[in-house]
């Protein structure tokens, strides 16, 4: 079998990620931050071996649908240098616009939920795999083939800048100047994108660059007052292997078989997670509107009860 230089990068990439794994492993259980569990671990290699499953059925089809496409591509880069450039902005963009999808879209979130649902951060909760994203994320990367990329400098793209994003699955505090935490995606970012916390929900979607979320309204830095609490807003009871990818699908089903009119049957599906047709629940944007005015009324009162003293003070 003959290795190309990609597969050789490749290989040598993830080669590198778990390394850093094992340490990262070894130091926490040196010193005892609990970091890892047994069980959640198991369940992250569970989870990123049923993606890698449904990956191999898929990628001939993903290939040949990219290539199928570059046929018609609009135009071509010619200098080896820009074309890359613009391949991983552009590459990362459309990843932003597709996880994006997969918080506001609450069928999408149903098979992006699995990535989120560890109780625990960490290097393995990076291979946490969005299990059934392969079936779908091709139709988001069309656009790259249209803009004259071949489908193997596409998936080589996608794979290199997934590496990147399992690299900020830690929670070791890694300082960063203050230009690459404006630009790029850090540890910090990431921690806030998984976790709970109704400050956090729906934030930092960005795999490489975080300008996308700072720029779109979808960023959100790490507070120290509002430590992070990991998982979801709901956690399942059932964590086994075939109820913790299917969990949402269910709640979903049962939502839509309840809900009064066809219309919102519809909303159910393509509305944000949390939307009820009663009002029963909420989506994260309402929470997070509620906790401002609660924090500024607060803020308020403070405020209120601060002049007394002044006044008497003068």
């Amino acid at each position: 079998m003959k290795f190309t230089g990609s597969d050789i990068s490749v290989i040598g990439l993830f080669g590198f990620v778990i390394v850093l794994t094992l340490v990262e492993m070894y130091f926490s259980y040196l010193h005892d931050r609990k970091l890892y569990t047994k069980r959640d671990t198991w369940t992250n290699i569970y989870l990123m071996t049923a993606a890698i499953v449904i990956n191999l059925a898929t990628k001939t089809g993903t290939f040949f649908l990219l290539q199928y496409c570059y046929q018609f591509r609009l135009f071509q880069i010619s200098n080896i240098w820009i074309y890359w450039l613009v391949l991983i902005l552009a590459q990362d963009f459309l990843y932003w616009f597709l996880h994006t999808v997969g918080h506001y879209v609450r069928f999408f979130w149903a098979m992006h939920v699995t990535h989120h649902s560890s109780e625990h951060f960490n290097l393995t909760t990076g291979f946490r795999s969005t299990v059934f994203e392969p079936l779908y994320r091709v139709f988001f990367y069309l656009p790259l083939a249209f803009m004259g990329f071949t489908a193997v400098d596409i998936l080589f793209a996608y794979l290199v800048t997934q590496i990147y994003g399992n690299l900020v699955h830690t929670q070791y505090n890694i300082k960063f100047p203050k230009w690459y935490e404006y630009i790029f995606v850090t540890p910090s970012h990431h921690r806030v994108h998984h976790a709970s916390n109704v400050r956090y929900l729906d934030k930092n979607m960005g795999m490489v660059l975080i300008l996308w979320d700072r720029w779109f309204g979808t960023f959100q830095a790490e507070l120290p007052e509002d430590e992070i609490k990991y998982g979801l807003t709901t956690q399942p009871t059932d964590t086994g292997p075939v109820n913790i990818i299917f969990h949402e699908f269910i709640a979903l089903t049962a939502d839509v078989k309840k809900a009064p009119t066809f219309m919102d049957k519809v909303k159910y599906i393509f509305n944000p997670p949390g939307w009820s047709h009663d009002g029963s629940t909420k989506i994260a944007k309402i929470m997070q509107q509620e906790l401002r005015d609660a924090e500024a009324l607060e803020k308020s009162k403070k405020l209120k009860s601060e002049q007394p003293e002044l006044s008497s003070a003068v």
